[in-house]
């Protein structure tokens, strides 16, 4: 049950979007630049990092979507993203997003955590400026989405089908429009 008078029907995110709407604005832009816009990283790469992050901050509506995503540019490959989020040292992505992982990791928990043998460790697997400022970025922003999904107590349904139809239009389209207004 929501903590305040959200629209009905809307879930996690898009309820406190469509209560506030000057304010989901530039949530979504930022989401749009970081998930969807040019990237040396790619879309997958990118959700991977925010689903991670939603995963350890235990944002179910984020974690789901964002996986959801992350899976429609794998081209279905929900078993990679459940192995990321349980274990990404052993699944089966590349030592650079594994680095930039740790990385993730660390900012969701105190950026003060990111050390500089951190950054070394993703330099060294190939990992540019841009990409360890958009790692940081988005395990920043996600941290702010999760607070405010869960914080607002929004409705997170468990339609896994709703979320799968969710990711492939936010890996299609961005995240300017929502795939709930449709």
């Amino acid at each position: 049950m929501p903590h305040i008078a959200l629209p009905a029907g809307l879930p996690g995110i898009s309820a406190g979007f469509a209560f506030r709407p000057e304010t989901a604005k530039p949530m979504r832009e930022l989401a749009h630049v970081l998930l969807h816009g040019p990237s040396t990283l790619t879309g997958a790469e990118r959700e991977l990092i925010a689903t991670f992050v939603s995963s350890r901050n235990d944002c179910y509506f984020c974690q789901t979507s964002h996986g959801a995503a992350a899976a429609a540019h794998l081209g279905g490959d929900f078993a990679l993203v459940d192995e990321v989020k349980r274990n990404f040292e052993d699944a089966g992505v590349s030592a650079k997003l594994k680095a930039l992982l740790v990385i993730a990791g660390k900012v969701q928990q105190d950026g003060k955590n990111v050390l500089p043998e951190d950054i070394a460790r993703a330099r060294s697997e190939g990992a540019t400026d841009l990409e360890l400022h958009d790692t940081v970025l988005i395990a920043a922003a996600f941290c702010m989405y999760n607070r405010y999904v869960d914080g607002l107590g929004t409705w997170q349904p468990t339609n896994q089908s709703m979320y799968a139809e969710m990711g492939k239009h936010l890996a299609e389209n961005g995240y300017l429009t929502s795939s709930l207004q449709r």
